[in-house]
C-alpha cells in the first residue's frame, strides 16, 4: 500500500533548522565577501589596507588603472586553471546545472574558491556585483552541509536553495525576491517542504544583515508618486522596448563568449583579455569598475546627468558583457541593473521633456527598466518586481513595476527560447524546466481512473480449468495478469499467464497455490501520483484498487495505460479551443 501524500513531516522541521543555521553562516559569510572586495579593491587602486566597501572610480592611478583588471583576470585564470573550472561566470548556472543532474552535489572546494576568485576579480575592477558569487557560494555551502548528512537529493536541493536565498538576502535585504529566486532559478517547484526551509533561512539571513548594517533600503530613493494612467501605459510600452533589449544583451553575451571559443589560446588567458577591456573602458569611465551598487542608488535619485546616464548605460554594457564572455567570476544582477537603470533614466529624462502630458517620472521609469531587463534576461518574473520594491521600499512602484516586467517577460519569451542563466547549460545538454505547473496526475483519484471490469479468478479453481478457458481464446483471457478471489470476496494475490503455463503443478492443483506474494494494492482514494509512484517503487505494470474501508475487497485495476489516459483531459484543456456561451446546448432527459 503506497503511503498517502503529506505536504509536511517532522523531517521538515529539522530540514528547517539546518536551513536557519546555514542562513547565518551565510550571511556571515557574505559579510566577509564584501570586507574581501573592499580589501582587494583598497589594495589594488589606493594602495591601502582597508576592508571599507569603496569603488574604484576615486582612483587616482591613471592609466595604471588599465592594468589592474588585467591582473585580475591572470589571477582568476591561474585559479580556475588549478583550482576548479566551474568558479568561471557568474555562477547560477553551474548551481542551476548541480541542480538538475548532479542531485544538487556541489564540489566543496567551490566554496572557498568562488567567493576568492570573485572578490579578486571585483576588487580589481570587475563590473561585476558581489550577489552573483555570493548565490553560488551560499548555495555551495548548502550543498557541502547537506552532503555531510543523511538526506534525501531533494532535502540536499532545499539546502542549496537556502543557502543560496540567504546568500542574496543578506546582500540586498530582500528575503521575499530570494526566496522567488531560489524558486524560479534553482527549486523549479513551489512545494511547502522545500518552501518553509528556504524562507526560514532568508529571513535569518536579512535578520544577520540587520544587525550588521542596519535596516534601510539598499537602494534609497525620493518617495515616487502613484502613477496616472497614460504613465502607467507607458510604463508598460517601456517594458516591451527593454524586454526586447534584454534579448539583444543576452545575445551578445554569448555571441562574446562564444568569440572566446574561437580564440588559439588557453581559457586560462581569457579572464586577461577581458579585464584589459575593462580596464580600457574603466580609464575613460571609472564608474564602469567595480559592484556599481553606488551608481544605481545614484541612477534612482536622479544624481545623473543625461549624458552620464548614456555614457554609463553603454560603456558598463561593452565592459560587461566582455568581462562576462570571457569566463571571469562575478555576478549579473547589479550590471544588468545598472545597465536598466540607466537605461530608464534616460528614457525617463527624454519622455518627461518631449511628452509632458504623459507625467512619466524619470525615477519611476529608472526603476521599471531596472527590473524589467532582468525579467526579460533571465524571466525570474516575481523575483524582478519583488527585488526593485524590496530595495528601494516604494509601494507606489509595485503597479508599474508589474505591468513592465510582465511586458519584458512576454516579448523575452516571444523572441528568445533560452535565457542569460540557462543558454550555457542548455548548450551542455542540460534540459532545464521552464514552466512549473502542479501534478496533473496529483489532481486525480484512483477510482475515477481505474477499470471497474475485473476479469479475475476464484481461488478454489483448478490449473487445469483456468488453462481450458485460456486456451478457449476469449475477450476476457487476453489478460497478462489475473487476480485471485477467495472464498470471502477478499483479494488473495495476482497470478500471471506464464506462472498458470510454466509451473509444473498438476492440473487439478488450486490456482491459490500459485500465489507468490500478497497484492499489491492501492486504495481508492490515493491519487495517480502516489498509484504511479507504488508502481515505479514496486517495478509492477498494474495495481489492484481496494475499497476505502474494506482495504481486502477489490473494486478495480488500475495499469500504467490508465495513467497515460488520464493526461488525455490535460492535453485537450491545453490545446483543443472551443466556444461555449452563444452556442445553442441539448437540454438533459
Amino acid at each position: 500500500m503506497p503511503r498517502q501524500f503529506r505536504p509536511l513531516d517532522g523531517r521538515v522541521l529539522w530540514i528547517s533548522f539546518v536551513a536557519m543555521l546555514l542562513g547565518a553562516a551565510v550571511a556571515g559569510v557574505a559579510k566577509l565577501l564584501t570586507a574581501l572586495i573592499g580589501l582587494f579593491t583598497n589594495l589594488a587602486f589606493y594602495g591601502r589596507w582597508s576592508t571599507d566597501f569603496v569603488s574604484p572610480a576615486g582612483s587616482h592611478l591613471g592609466k595604471w588603472m588599465i592594468i589592474v583588471p588585467v591582473i585580475g583576470g591572470l589571477i582568476v585564470g591561474v585559479m580556475a586553471r588549478w583550482g576548479s573550472r566551474a568558479i568561471r561566470g557568474h555562477g547560477i548556472p553551474e548551481a542551476m546545472e548541480q541542480v538538475l543532474l548532479n542531485e544538487s552535489r556541489i564540489p566543496p572546494r567551490i566554496t572557498w574558491l568562488k567567493p576568492v576568485s570573485s572578490a579578486v576579480a571585483i576588487g580589481t575592477g570587475g563590473p561585476f556585483g558581489a550577489e552573483g558569487p555570493i548565490i553560488a557560494t551560499g548555495g555551495a555551502l548548502g550543498s557541502l552541509i547537506a552532503q555531510l548528512m543523511h538526506v534525501t537529493a531533494d532535502e540536499r536541493k532545499t539546502l542549496l536553495a537556502s543557502g543560496a536565498a540567504a546568500g542574496m538576502a543578506a546582500v540586498f535585504s530582500a528575503p521575499i525576491s530570494a526566496v522567488l529566486l531560489a524558486i524560479e532559478l534553482l527549486l523549479f517547484e513551489r512545494r511547502a517542504r522545500s518552501l518553509i526551509p528556504v524562507a526560514l533561512a532568508a529571513t535569518v539571513g536579512t535578520g544577520i544583515r540587520y544587525l550588521l548594517e542596519g535596516n534601510q533600503p539598499m537602494f534609497p530613493m525620493p518617495n515616487i508618486p502613484t502613477p496616472t494612467l497614460p504613465a502607467l501605459v507607458a510604463y508598460i510600452v517601456l517594458g516591451m522596448l527593454v524586454g526586447v533589449i534584454s534579448v539583444g544583451i543576452t545575445k551578445l553575451t554569448y555571441a562574446i563568449e562564444d568569440g572566446f571559443e574561437k580564440l588559439p589560446i588557453h581559457w586560462m588567458w581569457w579572464p586577461a583579455l577581458g579585464g584589459l577591456v575593462v580596464g580600457i573602458v574603466g580609464y575613460f569611465m571609472p564608474l564602469t569598475l567595480g559592484v556599481g551598487y553606488t551608481n544605481i542608488a545614484a541612477v534612482l535619485t536622479g544624481q545623473f546627468t543625461l549624458g552620464t546616464m548614456l555614457a554609463l548605460c553603454l560603456l558598463k554594457l561593452v565592459s560587461w558583457s566582455i568581462a562576462l564572455g570571457s569566463g571571469t567570476s562575478g555576478g549579473t544582477l547589479a550590471p544588468l541593473f545598472t545597465i536598466g537603470g540607466a537605461m530608464g533614466g534616460v528614457f525617463g529624462l527624454v519622455l518627461s521633456q518631449a511628452v509632458p502630458w504623459l507625467q512619466i517620472d524619470p525615477h519611476m521609469a529608472a526603476l521599471v527598466c531596472m527590473a524589467a531587463i532582468f525579467a526579460g534576461a533571465s524571466r525570474a518574473f516575481l523575483t524582478s518586481v519583488v527585488f526593485a520594491f524590496e530595495t528601494t521600499q516604494q509601494p507606489h512602484g509595485l503597479l508599474p513595476l508589474l505591468g513592465a516586467c510582465a511586458a519584458a517577460y512576454l516579448v523575452s519569451g516571444l523572441l528568445m527560447r533560452n535565457t542569460i542563466m540557462t543558454e550555457k547549460i542548455v548548450r551542455r545538454g542540460v534540459r532545464v524546466p521552464s514552466d512549473y505547473s502542479a501534478d496533473y496526475l496529483d489532481q486525480i483519484y484512483v477510482r475515477d481512473a481505474c477499470s471497474r471490469e475485473i476479469v479475475s479468478l476464484q481461488a478454489d479453481q483448478t490449473i487445469g480449468e483456468v488453462r481450458a478457458w485460456l486456451a478457449s481464446a476469449g475477450s476476457k483471457t487476453k489478460h497478462q495478469g489475473f487476480p485471485v478471489i477467495g472464498n470471502d470476496g477478499n483479494v488473495l494475490g495476482v497470478i500471471t499467464r506464464r506462472q498458470l503455463y510454466d509451473d509444473s503443478r498438476s492440473d487439478n492443483t488450486a490456482v491459490q497455490s500459485l500465489i507468490t506474494r500478497a497484492p499489491l494494492v492501492v486504495r481508492e482514494d490515493h491519487t495517480l501520483r502516489e498509484a504511479a509512484d507504488h508502481m515505479v517503487e514496486s517495478q509492477v505494470g498494474r495495481l489492484i484498487v481496494v475499497n476505502k474501508h474494506m482495504p481486502h475487497r477489490m473494486i478495480g485495476i488500475i495499469t500504467r495505460g490508465d495513467l497515460l489516459a488520464a493526461h488525455a483531459k490535460r492535453l485537450k484543456e491545453a490545446r483543443e479551443a472551443s466556444r461555449h456561451l452563444g452556442q445553442k446546448t441539448t437540454a438533459a432527459p
